[in-house]
């Protein structure tokens, strides 16, 4: 007989949970000049320690759903975080590339089974409003995102690297222990998942639009993450320290937009605010096209991660609502299908970039905005027809 759980507790170790996400996700683009002079890295050395990590995300959010599904929260909760844990330790510790490699992949396998799995988790216990839910876990993300970097640029003349990061490491450990402590809802699947479930949800028109839909915001996402520094010191010809200004105001407008979504914004309707979005996102590319100034841009981009906050909550809601049973299988599959177009999307934006030069990084971004409106008319439009899954 399975314990009652309180969702309070449940909802503050998810927030934890994205929280030690956010951090994990920017921790190795902030270090990486100090791990690049530490292992005698050279560009491609580089490369690749950015790839690995997102393979190891994928990796966590295609095993984080079934095994959430079939054993619960806890046991998955828990041993994600101790391999962040290790991760975080090895990067902190290792004098070899090949231990360096392994600590990378570690901190995405974790992180990106505690992403998917405190994404199901808070749908799973929002009776109303999941997308709203949904939009708060988020904040927390952004708190991390936001927080690693401004912590090693406050520290980094007094502390060394290892040091903060090893510290990072014992976080990602105490999360593991409020884990182990708190009740988790039981597993909704402890018989197992059907091939006829699995099946049903990867025919289903409308999660497969979702799937698409996730796959262009995650790659809009992943270019302006990172490409803007690159874009405004060309295009602008700023230095690197405004550059970054203007891409934290970005994680700051879509920081502080969740939050709103999550509060004051939280029973607009799903369609209105997602729509309501498009137009604030065609204002914010047309006025980063014609910035002449890192102010204006700044301005830009905060209005950009503004409009680009209601993208995954609203569509993670929307598949939880559907999916009930088995939230975590599906949140599994549209968040890996979501991953794939960020590496492939930025991939292309690579060598288009190398062959055409950055300023067409705005024509990637019309583009996704352009299928983006697609896809959401098609989800709606779908989902007034079949708003349950048949």
């Amino acid at each position: 007989m399975t314990r009652d759980f309180n969702r309070k507790p449940v909802f503050w170790s998810a927030y934890l949970g994205m929280l030690l996400f956010g951090i994990g996700l920017l921790t190795l683009g902030s270090v990486l000049p100090d791990l690049m002079s530490k292992h005698s890295l050279d560009a491609v050395g580089a490369g690749t320690l950015f790839s690995i990590m997102p393979l190891g995300i994928i990796g966590g959010s295609l095993l984080f759903g079934p095994v959430c599904d079939r054993y619960g929260y806890k046991p998955l909760l828990v041993l994600s975080s101790l391999l962040m844990f290790a991760g975080f330790e090895g990067l902190a510790l290792t004098n070899t590339t090949g231990l360096l490699t392994i600590s990378v992949l570690m901190i995405g396998l974790g992180g990106g089974a505690i992403n998917g799995a405190t994404n199901a988790v808070v749908a799973d216990i929002s009776t109303t409003g999941k997308g709203a839910n949904l939009s708060l876990l988020g904040v927390f993300f952004g708190i991390g995102a936001l927080g690693m970097p401004l912590l090693l640029s406050i520290l980094e003349k007094s502390v060394d690297f290892e040091v903060i990061i090893s510290a990072t490491g014992f976080l990602a450990l105490a999360a593991a222990l409020i884990f182990f402590l708190v009740v988790f809802p039981p597993a909704k699947q402890s018989g197992g998942i059907s091939m006829k479930m699995i099946s049903g949800l990867v025919s289903d028109s409308v999660i497969l639009l979702i799937a698409f839909f996730l796959f262009f915001q995650s790659a809009f996402e992943g270019l302006i993450n990172n490409w803007t520094t690159t874009y405004l010191i060309d295009h602008l010809s700023v230095s690197q320290s405004s550059a970054l200004i203007a891409l934290s105001s970005y994680v700051a407008g879509m920081t502080v937009t969740r939050l709103l979504i999550g509060s004051v914004l939280r029973n607009v309707p799903e369609k209105t605010l997602l729509f309501s979005s498009f137009v604030v996102i065609f204002a914010a590319l047309v006025l980063i096209w014609v910035s002449g100034s890192v102010t204006m841009a700044a301005a830009a981009f905060a209005l950009l991660g503004t409009g680009l906050a209601a993208g995954f909550p609203t569509m993670l809601g929307i598949v939880g609502n559907r999916y009930p049973d088995i939230s975590g299988t599906a949140f599994s599959f549209v968040m890996a299908v979501a991953l794939i177009g960020n590496i492939l999307v930025n991939y292309s934006m690579g060598l288009v970039t190398e062959n055409f030069g950055i300023t067409h990084l705005t024509t990637f971004t019309f583009a996704e905005l352009a299928l983006l409106v697609i896809l959401g008319v098609m989800i709606f439009r779908k989902l007034k027809h079949n708003p349950t899954k048949s």
